[in-house]
């Protein structure tokens, strides 16, 4: 059915506009098409007069103006004026002009009387009233039908549909949980009695958080191209202005539309931009922000409880949202999209491997397993630089080894092909990274090596490649410690070879101080200090609401006992590093030089140098105070535990002590495991098995671990 043509307003229309444009155009078009005469001055006009040079005159009564027409050209102040000339004179001057006139004896002259044109006079009187008047009807005009000259309080929401969203649930890969408990919001809206019926309420709010790049956006334009309902997007950005109230005014315009369209769906990119915490930082306020929060959260969960519309957010900083936005009632489910595990980075990988010509020997699910810790944006990226790669090289197949490149340019930037090194530099990188590599293949408590290189790359002259062979969630203390061990590595090798450290170990030392600070002051694992945790981890984003509260919560004595206690740690770490390797210092040299020669080396190249290798024995078990028996009673052994140790050949995990456990557990290291002695209590620098969380691993972003020189 077709629908009524709205009637035009005149004053909108094109008929108002070329009148207003007659109406100024006419005056302006009779003055300037007008002949023009050059203006003397009173006594030049009766000089001319009096010396004969006026052929003819007209005297214009009212006006007080005389034109002349001038026998010859009129040149004055070396410009000429034309036959045309024309003065004005006062009105006691009058007699004079006229007996001028008269004496002159000219070929003629004539009087022009005063001539009344009152439509002229009409139009040049009322002009500027009807171009005030216009202005001000066409702003009146715009503000109520929502122009854009008025259009400050307005939602700058864009809406989607089925028909104008390209990503659906398909496109979505690693992230099953989150799609699960979007696509059930999307049945409360489309099948909302089926829910009311067992007494169920429709979520008011999810909240999508987690790290940059896991795929909040992505899961929000899947649920615009799922949902049969109108789906608003905005930024949070989008809702704050310089003016006051026009960020209320937005959140109340985007609630009214959704609501005049519901069933219906609002999602708020990075909502941080306006939903942080109120009072926050020194003194108070009341600022736009505030209120533009204030105003969200009225619509959320306000008087009107029956609005039908659920409201969709992303953040990457969940911790400094207000209280009272994350709220049961206003976000009732709170989502947490975290990097994809290894199954979920195949599914991501295949995602974006559609439309590019892999070739067969591109395994995905290996490229998933030397990709741990990569969020979906990574990998999109790795699969694009393989790709970009692909074509630089003219070549029509993605092959291994452009996915191998894209990998490293991922983690650690293009290579730098143009940079010379000296032979010495080039040694000295050789032998530091072999340092690390070589540490790290002698500890119990590391990951495979499985790269190696002296190429510079990035801001690093070269790195070493450690990545786990599954996904870790958490990370023991004498992991931490082979870790640190592991990083200081190359500073030790450095010294043992050259006795002339440089300045590439600077990177190593931070992240092992940077560990070591954290085992002390949050993890609970030193001796001295115990189980208690020291000072703030930063993570309060509000400047001055740590000044203002007054109070210290530890003394200078214990910050010196945590001084120390770090440069303890990291002294062993050192010393256990050295230790190594001065052991397998044979290895060291072979390593060395195979990188001079190869400059990259691979995780089988490797093996084959690392197969005489000197295991480090097994830590002491760690005590966290020497009052604390110790207990040799096991952990419990699965079926799943014997029967891999009977594959392997290993010992009976069920007679191993628990830190030779841990140890026989490890994938990467299937040596047998030393038989158990008796425990023995230990100070700082003894190790065990105590867990702590992942967030101190000193893992690189991406879940590879690698150390750059």
């Amino acid at each position: 059915m077709a629908t009524a043509k709205k009637p035009t307003s005149f004053f909108k229309g094109p008929f108002f506009w070329i009148l207003l444009a007659i109406l100024v155009l006419v005056p302006v078009g009779a003055s300037f098409f007008s002949p023009t005469t050059s203006r003397v001055d009173t006594n030049v006009g009766l000089n001319l007069l009096h010396d004969g040079k006026v052929k003819e005159a007209k005297i214009y009564d009212g006006e007080q103006k005389v034109e002349l027409s001038l026998k010859d050209d009129l040149n004055q102040d070396d410009q000429n004026l034309g036959k045309d000339v024309e003065f004005y004179y006062v009105e006691p001057r009058a007699e004079d002009v006229v007996r001028s006139v008269n004496d002159a004896h000219l070929e003629g002259f004539t009087d022009q009387p005063v001539e009344n044109n009152w439509f002229l006079s009409l139009v040049r009187f009322l002009l500027p009233f009807l171009i005030i008047m216009g202005l001000f009807w066409f702003i009146f005009s715009r503000m109520q039908t929502g122009g854009q000259a008025m259009k400050f309080g307005r939602s700058k929401a864009k809406m989607f549909n089925k028909e104008n969203s390209e990503v659906t649930f398909t496109d979505v890969a690693g992230a099953d949980e989150a799609v699960q408990e979007l696509d059930e919001i999307k049945q409360f809206l489309v099948e909302h009695d089926r829910f009311t019926a067992v007494g169920a309420k429709v979520p008011k709010g999810v909240l999508l958080y987690g790290p940059p790049g896991t795929g909040k956006t992505l899961l929000a334009k899947a649920v615009a191209g799922e949902a049969g309902v109108p789906f608003y997007s905005i930024s949070g950005s989008d809702f704050v202005e310089m003016f006051v109230g026009v960020g209320a005014s937005r959140v109340r315009d985007l609630f009214q539309q959704a609501k005049e369209n519901s069933p219906a769906i609002i999602f708020v990119d990075e909502i941080d931009a306006v939903g942080r915490q109120r009072g926050a930082g020194m003194g108070g306020g009341n600022d736009e922000r505030e209120q533009t929060l204030n105003q969200l959260l009225v619509e959320m969960d306000g008087f009107d409880a029956n609005t039908n519309v659920i409201l969709i957010a992303a953040t990457n900083r969940p911790d400094v949202l207000d209280p009272a936005l994350l709220r049961p009632g206003r976000f009732d489910r709170q989502i947490g999209v975290d990097a994809p595990d290894m199954k979920g980075r195949e599914q991501i990988l295949r995602v974006h491997a559609k439309n590019k010509p892999l070739a067969t020997n591109v395994d995905l699910a290996s490229v998933a397993k030397r990709t741990p810790g990569f969020t979906g944006a990574e990998l999109a990226n790795v699969m694009n630089e393989a790709a970009l790669l692909t074509a630089r090289s003219h070549a029509q197949l993605i092959d291994d080894r452009a996915v191998d490149e894209a990998i490293d340019r991922v983690i650690a930037g293009p290579q730098k092909r143009s940079r010379v090194m000296k032979e010495l530099e080039r040694k000295v990188t050789a032998y530091h990274e072999g340092g690390h590599a070589l540490v790290a293949a002698a500890l119990r408590n590391t990951d495979p090596v499985t790269k190696i290189t002296i190429l510079p790359r990035g801001r690093a002259l070269g790195y070493t490649m450690v990545m786990p062979s599954d996904d870790k969630y958490s990370t023991t203390r004498n992991e931490l410690l082979d870790q640190m061990a592991y990083a200081m590595g190359g500073r030790a090798a450095e010294e043992i070879v050259f006795h002339d450290p440089s300045t590439g170990a600077s990177n190593d030392i931070q992240k092992a101080t940077d560990t070591a600070r954290k085992m002390v002051t949050q993890y609970g694992m030193s001796s001295r200090i115990g189980s208690v945790k020291i000072g703030g981890d930063n993570s309060d984003p509000f400047v001055g609401r740590e000044m203002g509260s007054g109070s210290k919560e530890y003394s200078d004595r214990t910050l010196a006992v945590v001084d120390d206690e770090v440069r303890v740690l990291l002294e062993q770490a050192h010393t256990e590093a050295h230790q190594i390797l001065l052991e397998n210092r044979p290895v060291l040299d072979r390593l060395a030089l195979e990188l001079l020669e190869k400059e990259t080396l691979n995780e089988a190249q490797i093996r084959e140098i690392f197969r005489d290798v000197t295991k480090r024995d097994l830590r002491p078990v760690w005590q966290s105070g020497e009052e604390r028996e110790v207990s040799d009673i096991p952990p419990v052994v699965t079926s799943a535990e014997r029967e891999e140790a009977r594959r392997k050949n290993l010992q009976d995990p069920g007679t191993m002590a628990p830190q030779d456990q841990a140890v026989a557990a490890k994938p990467e290291h299937p040596l047998e495991v030393p038989e158990h002695q008796d425990p023995q209590p230990g100070g700082e620098g003894q190790s065990g098995s105590g867990s702590t969380s992942g967030d101190g691993s000193g893992q690189e972003p991406g879940g590879v671990r690698r150390e750059n020189r």
